[in-house]
């Protein structure tokens, strides 16, 4: 009673999940939950108009339960769900993802630290959904992350199922973003905000968060969907962020164009290249191929193209 009472006192720790036909996974996902050596205060579930036993099974295995009355998509169900609790502390997670039973045992340790920031990254494990076969480990730089977050947040993927989050600073910067163009990529953009809004980052070394990845999810299947919506997440940071940090804008910029190259959006990777131009980058600086790179300050449009049109040809496409 007297740790709990405790933990109340520093905080409580709400698991908030954003789920759409969500069924089949929720089980493995909510049962992890409760494993946690910690119990989590508050577990939420946003059904956003699922058409399976999403919400059913939810509240069977312990959820509170937010049903939407129209598909609002993952950023606005976790928007929701971020109204809806009471905890001070929040992690949200995919359903069809996994946590390992120290998370919040792990999560509990931060929070009770008197200088936590309002950002915690956990490292995670990357595996197949099928056979849980490992496919990689992510580790986030804790150094970077504590001394320039915001240029870290735009040179790297940030996913949400990995975040420990203060709610009251979510609250005061807005949450996520639910502009359509960004759906995608919007685990990025809200990191990204959260950086420039001044929110302050760290990291956690230890694995405690499991991504399985599985054919035909939301990103595997949209590949296309997903460059362009990092376009628009670098033309948002281009409004926002300070001068000292468009060359990292621009670099992305490039790499963005290379990938919509890759699908022959050409409109679309023609205002890639724009974008990296006007942050001052006025050629691919991390292609690996010089001739590309020659190319690309001369004509940069041409040469994309070109190198978009050789690949397919190469690869039979």
């Amino acid at each position: 009673m007297v740790a709990m009472n405790q933990y109340a006192r520093n905080g409580r720790l709400a698991l908030c999940i954003p789920a759409y036909n969500a069924e089949k996974f929720l089980p493995r996902l909510l049962t992890s939950a409760r494993q946690q050596h910690i119990p989590f205060d508050e577990i939420w579930l946003y059904n956003d108009c699922s058409t399976d036993g999403t919400a059913e099974l939810a509240a069977r295995l312990g959820a509170r339960v937010v049903s939407g009355e129209k598909n609002i998509g993952c950023s606005g169900g976790k928007n929701r769900l971020l109204q809806e609790t009471s905890c001070e502390w929040i992690h949200f997670h995919d359903a069809d993802d996994d946590l390992k039973p120290d998370f919040t045992t792990l999560a509990r340790k931060w929070i009770d630290k008197p200088d936590v920031p309002d950002v915690v990254l956990f490292n995670y494990e990357s595996r197949r959904y099928e056979d849980e076969h490992l496919l990689m480990l992510r580790e986030f730089d804790a150094q970077a992350l504590r001394t320039d977050p915001a240029r870290y947040s735009i040179r790297n993927q940030i996913n949400p199922y990995c975040g420990l989050y203060r709610r009251e600073s979510l609250l005061r910067v807005g949450g996520y973003d639910e502009d359509p163009a960004v759906l995608y990529n919007e685990d990025c953009r809200f990191h990204m905000h959260l950086a420039f809004s001044g929110l302050s980052f760290d990291a956690e070394p230890q694995f405690a968060v499991i991504n399985l990845e599985r054919q035909g999810s939301m990103s595997g299947a949209n590949k296309e969907k997903c460059a362009r919506a990092r376009l628009a997440v670098l033309q948002k940071a281009a409004r926002e962020a300070s001068p000292n940090l468009h060359r990292e804008i621009g670099l992305e910029a490039w790499l963005n164009a290379r990938q919509l190259g890759a699908f022959k959006a050409w409109d679309a990777m023609n205002d890639a290249i724009d974008l990296a131009k006007e942050m001052g980058v006025a050629s691919p600086e991390e292609e690996e191929k010089a001739w590309l790179r020659g190319f690309a300050s001369m004509a940069p449009k041409l040469g994309f193209k070109w190198r978009a049109q050789f690949v397919a040809m190469r690869d039979g496409k």
